[in-house]
């Protein structure tokens, strides 16, 4: 993980975009190694994770449009009891939060959820690969993935 790793420390909660878990499921060439060792230390309890329920609904698309509901079912289980991970539903505070922010940073409506839920929830990092997401100041620092790939 190293460069993630360092990104990491300090922080034991963290919010986690749809992109990461994309990216996993894939076994994305650039990023699943960093994927891999992410959602490790996740698992063993190295971290503690949130993520927005908007991340089961992002990556079910796919199976649906391939009319595979058995992978559907697959990944929401995998979401569901994934140890260490908790995935939240929408409420009125991630809603308020998450209308700010779109004000503030005219952000798009899934990013604004996704990094609302992590910021009500007590995150303090969000991992994603959205760079328009690291034009945020507000009490999470956002972490790219792109920028902890090993050169």
């Amino acid at each position: 993980m190293g460069r993630l790793a360092e990104q990491l420390t300090g922080h034991a909660r963290i919010g986690l975009d749809t992109c990461v878990l994309i990216y996993h499921i894939e076994r994305h060439p650039t990023y699943f190694p960093l994927t891999q060792g992410l959602l490790a230390n996740i698992e063993a309890g190295h971290l503690t994770a949130i993520t927005s329920i908007l991340a089961l609904m992002e990556i079910t698309v796919r199976p649906w449009q391939l009319q595979r509901s058995d992978v559907v079912r697959d990944y929401e289980e995998i979401l569901t009891h994934f140890p260490n991970l908790t995935l939240v539903d929408v409420n009125r505070d991630i809603a308020g939060q998450a209308a700010r922010l779109r004000a503030q940073y005219r952000l798009r409506a899934a990013d604004a959820l996704h990094v609302a839920t992590a910021l009500v929830h007590g995150a303090t990092a969000f991992i994603t690969n959205d760079r328009q997401l690291a034009q945020l100041r507000e009490n999470v620092r956002v972490i790219l993935l792109e920028d902890c790939v090993p050169i």
